[in-house]
């Protein structure tokens, strides 16, 4: 009986490869031109290892951090970081620093009042960037953990643990954001002008981590990334996954559809990689770094990641009368290719389109990742369940 696959690899072999620094490697955007030129056949056999990379505002991260203990001990109740209030229901010194969670007494409001949020995405860049943020925490006093209150500077040097712990990362697809409404309208996507006065777009394209596997055959607990610069895992699927969108026929999702929960270090990433940033008339966030490696153990894989923008198609939404009102509806699929050329055509009106995404910073990611593997310094991992997806 023919196997299925005339070109067969497993994890192993590529590993064995990656420690010997043989392994053949390219990032999405080499290997979307390999394949466009040779065949999907070709490419499986000459390459071992596909990087992506994406640069986006991520709004579902965290940092899930412990601050130790001096005497007399407290188990804190309330914990804010440069006045950006902390979940602290998980025992003693143990909190949660949500990336949109403002401050409360936000000094950019000062500067510029009603504009901008300063928040946790700004105070977790502060922190990866070295600098001391003001821990303030209060309590309610026990036998055991007497102490009430606790104010003082702090650097993530001197936190105990510090993980950036994710929930919903690195979606495969997502809104392209109009307004149609005669007045500006403040939203999580950007400000949007009136009457389409702007589209705004979030992903790498043919760079996209999901585009490139898009039925997760590689990806899934335990697969080993780079984020926020350093090494860390994926951990299953993110909140708000949708295992079953419409595809075309490359399998891209139609519509925003899977998602990634995912940790790492804190205390070992790179603050490039890490952006607290701040969306006029709406709230703060926080630009995250992701890069997978995507094994090329067959040619369907090899298909897969010969993804090119221009076959991502990304749905339009009016973000003016229908998305506040969860009434939203696709008006229109435009693909990344056209996104990318700064300016589409929509209801007979040229209109400019804004990326969110960086897709140099994207590319710079995938390419810090095919160097480490290449070097030999980055061994792929096999995922222990797999991510639901048809």
């Amino acid at each position: 009986m023919k196997d299925k696959y005339s070109v067969s690899k497993t994890l192993d072999q590529i590993n064995q490869k990656i420690r010997a620094k043989e392994a053949v490697v390219l990032n999405a955007r080499e290997m979307t031109k390999l394949v466009r030129t040779q065949g999907k056949v070709k490419a499986a056999q000459k390459v071992d290892v596909v990087t992506t990379g994406t640069f986006s505002p991520m709004c579902s991260s965290a940092a899930l951090f412990n601050i130790g203990q001096q005497p007399p001990l407290i188990k804190t109740q309330h914990t804010w970081l440069n006045g950006v209030p902390c979940y602290s229901g998980l025992a003693a010194v143990d909190a949660l620093l949500g990336a949109t969670e403002t401050s409360e007494d936000d000094p950019l409001n000062k500067v510029y009042p009603g504009k901008f949020k300063y928040g946790g995405g700004h105070v977790i860049e502060d922190l990866v960037k070295g600098k001391s943020v003001r821990l303030k925490a209060t309590a309610y006093g026990t036998d055991c953990y007497p102490r009430t209150h606790l104010e003082k500077d702090i650097t993530l040097a001197e936190m105990r643990n510090a993980l950036l712990l994710n929930p919903r990362n690195a979606y495969q697809n997502y809104n392209c954001a109009v307004n149609l409404t005669n007045k500006i309208k403040y939203t999580y996507m950007g400000p949007l002008r009136a009457n389409m006065g702007n589209l705004n777009f979030a992903t790498a394209g043919e760079l996209s981590p999901l585009f490139n596997d898009p039925y997760f055959l590689t990806i899934g607990l335990g697969t080993k990334i780079l984020i926020g610069g350093a090494t860390g895992y994926v951990l299953g699927s993110g909140t708000q996954h949708n295992p079953s969108p419409p595809r075309n026929e490359r399998g891209i999702p139609k519509l925003p559809s899977g998602t990634l929960m995912v940790k790492g270090n804190l205390k070992e990433m790179n603050p490039r990689y890490l952006r607290g940033i701040s969306f006029a008339g709406y709230g703060c966030s926080l630009s995250v770094g992701i890069g997978i490696p995507i094994p090329i153990i067959n040619e369907d894989l090899a298909w897969f990641t010969g993804v090119a923008d221009s076959d991502i198609d990304m749905p339009v939404v009016d973000y003016g009368h229908d998305y506040g009102a969860g009434k939203s509806k696709i008006l229109k699929y435009i693909t990344y290719a056209d996104l990318k050329s700064g300016e589409i055509e929509l209801f007979d009106k040229k209109v400019s389109t804004v990326p969110l995404t960086s897709y140099s910073m994207s590319l710079e990611i995938a390419d810090n990742l095919k160097e480490l593997i290449e070097n030999g310094e980055f061994i792929l991992t096999q995922p222990q369940e797999q991510i639901e997806s048809n």
